[in-house]
């Protein structure tokens, strides 16, 4: 008897061959993942780390790389946003917009710094750090990032945002009113000072640029122009 001229026979044949036909496939891309997390995901990571941060630092660190970019620029806090139209009818309106500038001009001197940062914090990760971005969430290569720089660039980027605001003279101001503010809880300790206040700004925008770079790359792996980019965030696709 032909075990295919039965129909029930012909379907569980093709049932049997389909469920392996899918557990195959199912383990070579766990293999594949697996051998990638412990041999390639490494030099993959690295780049993409690599070129997503050296790509955030040169689209912020040069001149309105802050100040015209609306989704990183850094407005007046809270506070003194909200008084605007007051100081400005007392003929303050010139000032503010002047320290607008200021603080702008002022994270982009200081993003350059963090790419020694940055560089060395990809140099310094281990097999747990890459295995925790490829099995991490979208955002997880800017995570690695926040984890490992954001307190050495707070600490560097601090004194050169301060002589950037000094020199416009406005950061007295700034910092006297504030500060009173601060005492009366209208205001964090973050924003009691303006050097404070655009240092975190400053990371903010420089994180918040990594994580774009670092969006582009898991939608367009290819698109990354590296082989070892591509072989690793092609999977994770």
């Amino acid at each position: 008897m032909n075990l295919f001229s039965n129909t029930n026979s012909k379907k569980s044949v093709k049932a049997l061959f389909t469920t392996s036909l899918l557990a195959v496939s199912f383990s070579v891309s766990a293999l594949s993942l697996s051998d990638l997390s412990n041999q390639d995901a490494s030099t993959g990571l690295k780049a993409a780390l690599d070129k997503g941060s050296v790509a955030a630092v040169a689209k912020l660190g040069v001149e309105n790389g802050f100040l015209n970019n609306d989704k990183v620029k850094i407005q007046l806090p809270g506070l003194l946003e909200q008084a605007r139209p007051i100081l400005k009818m007392t003929g303050k309106g010139q000032q503010l917009d002047e320290l607008v500038v200021s603080m702008n001009r002022a994270a982009e001197a200081a993003v350059p710094m963090a790419k020694p940062l940055l560089v060395n914090a990809v140099k310094s990760m281990t097999l747990t750090d890459a295995k925790n971005i490829l099995t991490g969430g979208e955002t997880s290569v800017t995570d690695f990032f926040k984890q490992k720089t954001a307190s050495p660039l707070t600490q560097q980027f601090r004194p050169i945002v301060k002589g950037v605001t000094d020199k416009a003279g406005l950061s007295a101001k700034y910092n006297s009113v504030m500060g009173q503010a601060q005492k009366f809880g209208a205001v964090s300790e973050q924003e009691a000072t303006v050097e404070g206040y655009v240092t975190q700004k400053a990371l903010d925008g420089l994180y918040l640029m990594i994580a774009e770079e670092e969006k582009a790359i898991r939608q367009d792996p290819l698109g990354a122009g590296s082989k070892a980019i591509s072989k690793v965030f092609s999977l994770l696709k």
